[in-house]
């Protein structure tokens, strides 16, 4: 692979599937150690990306490459260094997980004697010779992580990977990703779960109907949308201040709880004011939130549409 190429690169790819075009005009790149989101609806493209860049299925137009290679051309060492989790993971019940890992390792050309170590590295160690058909869904989720992480691979792809994931393991994984990142493996995956994602990755796509609608750091999103943002406080007494502003941006949830809404230019000032003030007894600065970006962002190419 050239050194002044991107780990993945796509160029104006579409996918049509007769009259139906699941993706259209998409382009990005992803460099090496990255860990990426991709977020939108159900049918917003997501899994067709990575299909694409799997070379499961190939471009109705456009251009890509995968480490240095059009992915669909099916060179072996390129898969072999590719990691893939699909949204619905489905294993021989009758096996064990360990039997199962070493089933994959040896499609892949890679060594038996390391499954012991990457099923313990997913929490999987102790239940490693326990039939798949007694897992629960998280457990095989877990098993597909393992899977995927065959090979020590130079870009994972993992579509939906915490769905029924238990909060201490997703976070687990989220940590295992970004030591992945740091050993310089691309991580791209997509989720509904907006709310987890944030601290999670660095940079987020958002996909609309085929479409590239946003590109960008969750920090860069919020200048780019220029979203409101919260002041939440705790005061000693129930009277808000007259500093607070307009009454259209204060609310009161309840009694001595306020929510203050601003712009961010107006931020610092809010700020200065409520820390001089004796009356405040707690503060919390809500900056929009990737669902509430998510949310406009899809709204603003909505209108651009009528």
């Amino acid at each position: 692979m050239k050194a002044d190429l991107p780990l993945i690169g796509l160029e104006g790819v579409a996918k049509r599937y007769g009259a139906v075009e699941a993706v259209r005009d998409v382009s990005f790149s992803l460099p090496a150690g990255a860990r990426v989101a991709l977020v939108g609806h159900n049918g917003a493209g997501k899994t067709t990306l990575m299909k694409l860049m799997l070379g499961l299925i190939r471009p109705s137009a456009g251009r890509l490459h995968v480490l240095g290679q059009d992915p669909a051309e099916g060179a072996a060492e390129t898969r072999r260094r590719l990691g893939w989790l699909p949204e619905n993971v489905t294993f021989n019940p009758a096996l064990t997980g360990r039997e199962l890992l070493c089933f994959f390792a040896r499609l892949k050309g890679e060594p038996v004697s390391g499954a012991d170590a990457l099923l313990e590295r997913v929490g999987l160690g102790a239940a490693s010779r326990r039939r798949v058909g007694g897992y629960s869904k998280g457990m095989r989720q877990r098993l597909g992580l393992a899977q995927a992480l065959l090979g020590s691979p130079r870009a994972l792809l993992l579509d939906e990977p915490t769905t029924g994931l238990d909060p201490e393991v997703r976070q687990g994984l989220y940590s295992m990703l970004s030591d992945l990142a740091e050993g310089g493996t691309t991580v791209l995956l997509s989720s509904h779960a907006l709310e987890e994602l944030e601290g999670q990755v660095e940079r987020v796509v958002i996909l609309d109907h085929g479409s590239v609608v946003a590109d960008g750091t969750v920090a860069e999103l919020r200048r780019l949308a220029r979203l409101p943002i919260r002041l939440r406080l705790t005061l000693a007494g129930e009277e808000a201040p007259e500093w607070f502003g307009p009454a259209g941006a204060v609310r009161q949830p309840g009694p001595g709880f306020f929510e203050v809404s601003c712009t961010p230019e107006a931020k610092m000032e809010l700020l200065r004011q409520a820390t001089g003030d004796r009356r405040i007894a707690d503060l919390d600065l809500l900056p929009p939130t990737l669902d509430e970006l998510y949310s406009h962002f899809l709204r603003l190419r909505q209108e651009a549409a009528r």
